[in-house]
């Protein structure tokens, strides 16, 4: 079986920045097992995968897999999939994506990159046995969790986000989280900055992710009395962002590259 790959640089303005995605498109749905093995042999933190929807509620069906298993949501790979939607058909101006966890999402053009809507996830204050420990971080001015699987650690300065060097063994530990650590920036800084954690999922560090900031953008936006703001994701690669509230919706805004396009070959 040969099934088109597409390699997508996404939350990005130019290639080997913001988040690496690999997007699929498949004529009908394999068997979990193998998109497993696919999502494995890639190797990347997410890789998407899109079947055309019957409905007309949608014109796709998207699934998620990291090299360790499936996840319910990832706004990374949603952006990745627009793109390579829109790219190939330069008619279209949104797309719509069924999703099994998450309910309908939509990527449309927006100037020279894309604005996506995600469910806005809001946090509620919990102590989190263990996850603080394993990143090693001072400075804690709250915690917080979503029922999803999100560990919310604020920090009162964004210098111990940046400096950070988590026990990725011990935080696997704590919970099958995606840990959120963030602050407010500083001068010269974007607005919130933030770095993530998913070692459950085999994953030390993820680049830039959007489905972390369906969760931090009702958060900050609470906090800095406003509607949106400009968020930075602090890893190697880093990332840039606009985020939005926008009633129980998060819009994101961000750009994408195409890197590598190719054929995969399924024995």
């Amino acid at each position: 079986m040969r099934i088109p790959f597409t390699q997508v640089d996404a939350f990005a303005d130019a290639a080997f920045g913001g988040n690496p995605a690999a997007v699929m498109m498949l004529s009908a749905w394999l068997v979990d097992a193998t998109l497993r093995r696919i999502a494995q042999e890639n190797n990347l933190s997410e890789t998407a995968f899109l079947v055309p929807a019957d409905g007309g509620e949608a014109d796709f069906e998207l699934r998620w897999f990291t090299p360790g298993d499936e996840v319910e949501m990832c706004g990374h790979a949603t952006l990745a999939s627009g793109h390579v939607v829109l790219t190939s058909d330069t008619t279209r101006e949104r797309v719509r994506f069924a999703t099994r966890h998450a309910g309908v999402l939509e990527v449309a053009r927006d100037g020279l990159g894309y604005s996506m809507s995600l469910p806005e996830r809001t946090p509620s204050p919990e102590t989190l046995p263990g996850v603080v420990e394993a990143l090693g971080v001072d400075g804690v001015v709250e915690t917080l969790r979503h029922p999803a699987g999100y560990a919310v650690v604020v920090v009162d300065d964004a210098a111990r986000v940046r400096a950070c060097t988590p026990d990725f063994a011990e935080l696997a530990k704590a919970g099958r989280y995606v840990v959120i650590l963030t602050a407010r920036g500083g001068a010269g800084e974007a607005d919130v900055v933030s770095r993530v954690f998913v070692p459950a999922f085999a994953i030390d560090e993820d680049p830039v992710t959007g489905a972390a900031h369906a969760v931090l953008t009702p958060y900050w936006t609470e906090k800095l009395g406003r509607d949106s703001f400009v968020a930075e994701q602090a890893s190697a690669r880093g990332g840039r962002l606009t985020c939005r509230l926008d009633g129980e919706r998060v819009i994101l805004n961000g750009g994408c590259v195409t890197v590598i396009e190719g054929t995969f070959l399924l024995p």
